[in-house]
């Protein structure tokens, strides 16, 4: 299996999704996804992996 590229991690205002490969913050449509509850970033981070592991290799903003 690859290595898991989106995790999570705690914040000042909740959780943040973030690329472990460069530690920068998951950008959606120009927003931080930053702030999150951990189900929403939980989930969030866990979409973004699974489509990775599909091959989807586009860049996220």
């Amino acid at each position: 299996m690859a290595p898991i590229q989106y995790d999570t991690r705690r914040d000042a205002r909740g959780w943040t999704v973030f690329d472990r490969w460069t530690g920068q913050t998951v950008m959606l449509g120009f927003s931080a996804q930053a702030g999150l509850s951990w189900v929403e970033a939980d989930d969030l981070a866990y979409r973004l992996n699974r489509r990775r592991l599909k091959g989807d290799r586009t860049l996220l903003q």
